[in-house]
């Protein structure tokens, strides 16, 4: 019987996966991932290469390599390039876009439960494959060992810190509490946004932020100028204890709804949240010092409690008049933050209440993890130049 080769894989390949095998997948992905790509590029010319055909929408112009991190480690891709410009093949953005779903699945599944029946056909949909639950097992230990390396990886200077703190439903012996998730980020002195850790905690408020704080320093946070975030409770303590002598802004989004805690009559809350706007919103801070004066003055006989309130807390959202006002508009406020824990939420919610603190922090992890890297090749957050 004659035996046919109906392999198309080039034979030097072939060698290379027969005496390699699992260790030749990354250049197996690279080869397949380039050839969709050219394909795709040769399908919007509209034209082979070298063709002369009057269809022909452009002109091919070389590669240009990328390296994409994957869970098979970094690869290299050649990028192909079109002369007038306006290509970019869907090929590598959908491998991506999957990397990520299939990363962020798996932990979902796990901090869920789901059975091997339904993993099966999650990650079948998502890899083109069916995997068993010992393999998806092992692919949830590789993820708690990258994200745990993501959680330790060396810090450097960091300009601005933001801080804030959020809370989910977790199962401990037998009862349902809620656990602590503190997350920072920063500005780096290029201008970058970066997620720098996350911590999730049942202990006491204080003593969880002074562990967070202190594991930043520990990993080499450095260089920072100013810290925001709201009042949490602990936070105050341990920022003095870490950071101490470097300047705080307290959101001012916050700040405003807590003013409407102090307001003696509905009818009065536009009112003082405009007082207050006018307040954050002047050209300096002598002059925010004095909207403050004598806005206290104003309320201090019909509404004294808020006025006793504002006198004490809005100073303490006034610190971001000594730095560069066009920098002042991000540093108001924890908004940046914000946004990150409503994506959070979005992932969370679908959990509802943790088996464990372990379970929860490996999915928020990952969320993040997938924040910080966008933002690392996303645009500049900040400009840094002539601030």
């Amino acid at each position: 019987m004659t035996y046919t080769n109906d392999c198309t894989l080039p034979a030097e390949l072939l060698e290379q996966i027969a005496s390699q095998g699992f260790d030749a997948l990354p250049e197996l992905i690279r080869i397949v991932i380039n050839t969709a790509m050219q394909a795709e590029r040769q399908k919007y010319l509209r034209a082979a290469p070298f063709e002369h055909s009057p269809e022909r929408q452009g002109h091919a112009n070389g590669y240009k390599p990328k390296t994409v991190k994957t869970r098979l480690g970094e690869i290299t891709f050649d990028i192909p390039q079109v002369r007038e410009g306006g290509f970019y093949p869907e090929a590598l953005e959908k491998g991506l876009r999957s990397e990520r779903a299939l990363r962020l699945a798996l932990a979902e599944m796990y901090v869920q439960g789901v059975s091997t029946r339904k993993v099966a056909a999650i990650t079948e949909q998502l890899c083109g494959t069916e995997m068993s639950s010992t393999q998806v097992s092992r692919a949830a230990a590789l993820l708690d060992e990258t994200l745990a390396a993501w959680r330790k990886r060396p810090l450097g200077e960091m300009v601005y810190l933001f801080l804030d703190a959020r809370y989910e439903k977790v199962r401990q012996d037998g009862q349902i509490r809620d656990a602590a998730i503190l997350i920072a980020s920063g500005v780096d002195p290029a201008g970058k946004r970066r997620i720098l850790g996350v911590s999730v905690s049942l202990s006491e408020q204080e003593v969880h932020w002074r562990a967070f704080l202190q594991s930043l320093v520990g990993r080499g946070l450095g260089g920072v100028q100013l810290i925001v975030s709201d009042d949490h409770a602990g936070l105050k303590a341990a920022r003095q204890a870490v950071f101490g002598g470097i300047a705080w802004q307290r959101c001012q989004f916050h700040l405003q709804q807590n003013a409407q805690a102090y307001v003696p009559r509905k009818e009065l809350q536009a009112e003082v949240a405009n007082d207050i706007r006018i307040i954050f919103n002047a050209p300096d801070r002598a002059t925010a010092e004095q909207y403050l004066a004598k806005t206290v003055q104003k309320y201090a006989k019909t509404a004294s409690r808020l006025a006793d309130w504002m006198e004490k807390n809005i100073p303490e959202g006034l610190t971001v008049f000594s730095f560069p006002a066009d920098h002042r508009r991000r540093l108001r406020t924890t908004n940046g933050l914000e946004r990150v824990n409503k994506e959070v939420h979005r992932r969370t919610q679908v959990v509802s209440i943790f088996p464990n603190e372990a379970s929860c922090l490996r999915l928020i992890s990952a969320v993040l993890m997938e924040i910080d890297e966008e933002w690392q090749t996303g645009k500049v957050y900040l400009s840094m130049f002539n601030s």
